[in-house]
């Protein structure tokens, strides 16, 4: 007999139901989300596996918390399923479309025993590969956060402070941020004196052109603009002394975590050979390692991992139409990282120079072009981790290497970043052929991000 176990998890309890192979349900427990609790579970997976004639595997609607964590370190086969499937599968066993905790973990132990071939156990990663997940996520949080706050700011900044944000462009600077707490409103930025901007500058680590840029935000912060009214003028430059306190946080938590994934990413055995890839450093082989994780039995070929990233296309195919667009439903942080590994990749190497300008002289847009660029390094990637090889310029692109690249070494500010909702579809159209005058993306088509701010 084969049994099958689905968990209904909450915040302080959790619903289990064991089904057999004819779909009858054996046991229905809850249990607290306590170690008492998970003693419970524990026991009762015990007791079924003698019954069973292979181990109870358990379905699950999370891969993230304790219980999961747990289950996974006990050495328990788990599942995690898209909740949107469990809903699609509960149509089956209720058309009033009622639900409940217990019905609900009947139908993840259901949905095992009739589709256990479209179901994957989750990868078995090593701990630290978990540890770079974890922070290579919160860096990359702690980036958007700081980009939030600094945008913040400037909102605020633009409603009385015009003549700041004209003598500074990046807000998130260390000169900006030590001169906007020494003159917080343009009352202040009109008195304040060069010897006390040079030593601003200096506190926040300024050690070369000193004179030229004291005297040329001397000159920004001391030209005409209109005034608010005195009392919302300081209001206003009160709210901006808070967002400047959180910006100053947010620089901070970026600094820190970076340091701290530096550290962890180094000691991955797998570190060496992405490292190896142009245009790959700590920080986004950081995150392409925490996406796929360091469990070579996930992706039997560069196909999945191409497809988990985004980067391969997906063919949509009715009656005489056709359409093939990129990918929608992918692992958007990878697929964000593929994209951003796109420009230094063509700094870098001269094949994917190349190769870049092939597919935009063929037509391709910018982010065509570069998705197709890092479909093929995560096809070269997923080959050199599973050989256990470095990369080789002359292997990846044959017959390519003698073309020049843009740069010896591409500027942290060149590294632009695009919203998800930007990217245009790309369909099998043929569009006419043009020349490539640059690599970066059009500046009317996309706006232009950075994550390389200076923390």
């Amino acid at each position: 007999m084969r049994l099958w176990c689905g968990i209904d998890w909450a915040e302080n309890h959790h619903d289990v139901s064991v089904v057999d192979e004819t779909g009858r349900q054996r046991v229905r427990l809850r249990i607290e989300d306590t170690a008492g609790g998970f003693g419970q579970l524990m026991s009762l997976l015990a007791e079924q596996n003698v019954i069973s004639e292979e181990p109870v595997t358990v379905a699950i609607e999370t891969a993230k918390g304790l219980l999961p964590a747990a289950l996974r370190a006990a050495g328990v086969p788990l599942i995690a399923i898209n909740p949107l499937a469990v809903s699609r599968y509960r149509d089956r066993h209720s058309p009033s479309r009622a639900k409940s905790d217990t019905g609900d973990a009947f139908v993840l132990a259901n949905i095992l025993r009739t589709d256990p071939h479209a179901h994957r156990p989750l990868p078995v990663d090593s701990e630290l590969a978990q540890s770079i997940h974890v922070l290579a996520r919160a860096h990359q949080d702690a980036v958007w956060d700081r980009m939030q706050v600094a945008n913040k700011l400037r909102s605020v900044l633009r409603e009385y402070y015009p003549t700041f944000l004209a003598a500074f462009a990046e807000l998130a600077t260390r000169e900006a941020r030590a001169v906007l707490h020494l003159a917080p409103a343009p009352a202040q930025g009109q008195l304040v004196r060069r010897a006390s901007l040079t030593a601003a500058l200096r506190r926040a680590g300024r050690t070369r052109g000193i004179s030229a840029t004291v005297e040329q935000i001397h000159t920004g912060l001391h030209q005409d603009q209109l005034r608010q009214p005195p009392r919302v003028e300081a209001a206003m430059a009160a709210h901006a002394s808070a967002l400047l306190h959180a910006l100053d946080t947010a620089v901070a938590n970026v600094a820190r975590l970076e340091a701290a994934l530096a550290e962890v990413f180094e000691q991955h055995p797998d570190a060496e050979i992405i490292t190896s890839f142009p245009g790959l450093s700590t920080v986004l082989g950081a995150r392409i390692l925490a996406e796929i994780g360091d469990d070579r039995t996930r992706f039997a070929s560069a196909r999945g991992l191409k497809a988990f990233a985004g980067t391969a296309p997906v063919t949509r195919a009715s009656g005489m139409k056709t359409l093939v667009t990129r990918r929608v439903v992918r692992n958007k942080r990878l697929g964000q990282a593929a994209y951003l590994w796109a420009l230094p990749m063509i700094a870098h190497s001269p094949g994917a120079h190349a190769h870049f300008a092939t597919r935009r002289e063929r037509g391709d847009s910018y982010s065509a072009a570069a998705r197709n660029l890092t479909n093929r390094a995560l096809g070269m990637l997923h080959h050199c981790l599973q050989t256990r090889q470095h990369y080789d310029e002359n292997k990846a692109f044959p017959n390519r290497h003698h073309q020049p690249v843009t740069s010896g070494k591409p500027l942290a500010g060149q590294v632009y970043q695009e919203t998800e909702a930007q990217h245009a579809p790309t369909t099998t159209t043929t569009n006419a052929k043009r020349s490539v005058t640059s690599i970066a993306p059009p500046a009317n088509k996309a706006r232009l991000k950075t994550e390389a701010q200076p923390a």
